[in-house]
């Protein structure tokens, strides 16, 4: 999937940003493995704490607070963040609970929230993937990012 979103970032001449919680780095590993991709990856950021989120990228305490670091508000704010800092047309962001523990009836292991920040735009949306193997769920998250942020483009 990371071939086929860089592929599409290369044609388009599109900077992207990212902001990854519970993947971990594993969104910019993977665009990474994309040769040619430095002419339009911009930077990422690891951002797992809440105190990273606030510092880094500029999520508002009062927001985590509400909606708490698994939720549509946080994953837009944190994509909005990112494609600002970055100076990037394209920013995404991935927050979720990969588990084995951690999670709660409103937001099971495999909850999974993305932000997508697109020329000015923000969007979010939820996925939920199945529970029990932490890598798998990261996996998961990656590959869907990405997905989404192809449907951004095209």
């Amino acid at each position: 999937m990371e071939v086929v979103l860089g592929a599409e970032l290369l044609a388009r001449r599109v900077k992207i940003a990212l902001a990854e919680s519970c993947t971990g780095g594993m969104l910019a590993a993977a665009l990474t493995s994309v040769p040619g991709i430095s002419a339009v990856f911009e930077r990422g950021w690891i951002v797992y704490a809440d105190a990273a989120k606030q510092a880094e990228l500029g999520v508002p305490a009062e927001l985590l607070a509400r909606h708490g670091a698994v939720s549509a508000e946080v994953a837009e704010a944190l994509a909005r963040g990112a494609a600002e800092r970055a100076g990037a047309e394209l920013a995404l962001a991935v927050t979720g609970i990969a588990g084995p523990d951690g999670g709660s009836p409103e937001k099971p292991v495999g909850t999974v929230w993305f932000g997508v920040h697109l020329r000015g735009r923000s969007h979010s949306e939820l996925r939920r993937f199945p529970p029990g193997d932490r890598e798998r769920v990261r996996r998961f998250a990656t590959n869907a990012a990405f997905a989404l942020a192809l449907q951004a483009l095209r």
